[in-house]
């Protein structure tokens, strides 16, 4: 990479994921301002005093209150020149169990906040004629998986939302690389495993690590990909969905909601 950025901020940085990605990113850019964001106070806390890095609680499913939030860090610590969206919730329930509050909160934050948070960072980005998005979706949102019509619906809808605003912005200095985890050892993965009946795919199915996929990240990032497919089993699912194989094959063998 030709520059390398100067303020870095990253959503979601209390859990697993998250974590993994604020330490992969400290160790290669150690002079950036890094700015790390939850709701999870007690668990950013130590995280940020690890890294040598700025903690803010938010919970960025109040909508609302972003704008604040966001001026009065951007007043602070300059514009982040490097955005991470990574927080995110995920429940698994039929449509009817998963009910519109649920639904909305899984809108929410896995949709509309990180679309909001790029809504304040690229203007910046573009006046500046450098910067970076990286966006966190799912491969839940490139396959029908049981009981996410809401989370599935809301990673399908970012990753075609980043898709799309690398092609817009590539030619104004801001580069966009989408990131589609399959499941990864976490809290997210856990609680979305305890809401689904014990079958086969929930015993087998291949899960990666947060260290891994962190480090993918950062590789894709200082090379300028597009998008990371983290497991590699999961990337063909990404070609064999249009051909409607995986949907068959989920359908069969994926989890059932318990409620």
């Amino acid at each position: 990479m030709k520059d390398s950025p100067q303020h870095i901020l990253i959503t979601g940085a209390a859990g697993a994921r998250g974590a993994a990605l604020a330490r992969a990113f400290r160790r290669h850019h150690p002079d950036a301002r890094l700015t790390l964001v939850d709701q999870d106070g007690d668990n950013l806390a130590p995280v940020a005093g690890e890294l040598d890095a700025v903690a803010s609680v938010c919970d960025l499913t109040d909508l609302e209150a972003l704008e604040t939030w966001w001026s009065s860090l951007a007043a602070e610590g300059g514009d982040p020149d490097l955005l991470i969206n990574c927080a995110g919730i995920m429940d698994i329930f039929t449509f009817q169990g998963t009910g519109w509050e649920r639904g909305r909160k899984l809108l929410d934050i896995n949709f509309n906040a990180p679309m909001r948070l790029m809504d304040f960072a690229v203007p910046a980005m573009v006046a500046n004629g450098r910067g970076w998005v990286i966006n966190v979706t799912s491969m839940a949102g490139r396959v029908a998986l049981r009981g996410c019509s809401y989370y599935g619906g809301a990673k399908a809808g970012m990753g075609m939302a980043s898709e799309v605003a690398r092609l817009d912005l590539r030619d104004q200095g801001v580069a966009v690389l989408t990131v589609y985890p399959g499941p990864i050892w976490s809290g997210l993965e856990r609680h979305a495993r305890n809401q689904v009946r014990p079958g086969l795919l929930q015993r087998h199915i291949p899960t990666g690590h947060p260290e891994g996929l962190a480090r993918r990240v950062h590789k894709a990032f200082r090379n300028g990909r597009a998008r990371v497919i983290y497991p590699d089993t999961y990337a063909p699912a990404r070609y064999l969905a249009n051909l409607n194989l995986t949907y068959r094959t989920v359908d069969l063998l994926g989890p059932r909601p318990n409620q």
